[in-house]
């Protein structure tokens, strides 16, 4: 059977794919929750980042998606310029990218083929290209049986994976997992991070929130670590 298209492993080296440069956010109520950022992620990296609660993690992920807007500074993710884009080509932005939540976000009221294609519909895709591209990234994860069942009829672990088939339909140049792991026992947690890793392989670019260390240990990934809104640690092979 043919994968889903995703990227070649042997891709030419591409610009990074987010770059952060001198990147600093203060909210409204004076709280400040980066300062001065500075990163550099290329295609193909699969890159975790941790830190403690109120550390700047959900702002980077949210200047990613360019649901806040940075106060100083440069960032580009996918060839976008989110410093000079006007709110029009925000949808475009998000296209490029596969979005997985701790609360997997599912619609209650559709089926699991039909949370999927929902991601495909959004953008327009004909109904012969959902049906096969669904079926495929259900396929993927392990859920090619459960295309009918409801939300409600899954597990937790199941219901992230169709959060990340939901993700990953699309063919994304980058998978944004926001704690993926947070809702899930321990051997899903694994399954889940598995799973991201045999995508990243493929050439997907994978940016993973998390504060399961021995996940971060185990899988030999990309570390950064925030700390009160700034980078303190960037290292190679899951240590910090």
């Amino acid at each position: 059977m043919e994968e889903i298209r995703i990227p070649s492993e042997n891709a030419p080296p591409a610009e990074p794919i987010i770059e952060f440069r001198g990147v600093s956010k203060t909210y409204p109520t004076g709280t400040h929750a980066l300062e001065d950022v500075n990163i550099r992620i290329t295609a193909g990296e699969f890159v975790f980042i941790v830190g403690s609660s109120g550390a700047g993690k959900s702002t980077f992920m949210k200047l990613i998606m360019r649901e806040e807007k940075a106060n100083t500074g440069l960032i580009r993710v996918n060839g976008f310029n989110l410093t000079t884009m006007p709110r029009k080509q925000v949808p475009m932005l998000r296209r490029t990218m596969g979005i997985v939540f701790q609360d997997f976000r599912l619609i209650p009221t559709m089926n699991v083929f039909q949370n999927v294609a929902f991601a495909m519909h959004v953008v327009g895709a004909s109904d012969r290209n959902v049906r096969k591209e669904v079926s495929r990234a259900l396929s993927k994860v392990g859920l090619g049986n459960k295309a009918r069942s409801m939300p409600a009829q899954l597990s937790g672990g199941e219901q992230q994976r169709v959060g990340l088939a939901r993700a990953l339909v699309n063919s994304p140049d980058l998978i944004i997992a926001d704690e993926p792991t947070g809702n899930v026992d321990p051997n899903m947690s694994y399954e889940i991070v598995s799973l991201l890793t045999e995508i990243n392989k493929r050439g997907t670019t994978v940016l993973m929130v998390t504060h399961d260390h021995n996940l971060v240990r185990d899988f030999q990934h990309r570390v950064i670590m925030l700390e009160r809104g700034k980078i303190v640690a960037d290292n190679a092979g899951g240590s910090f």
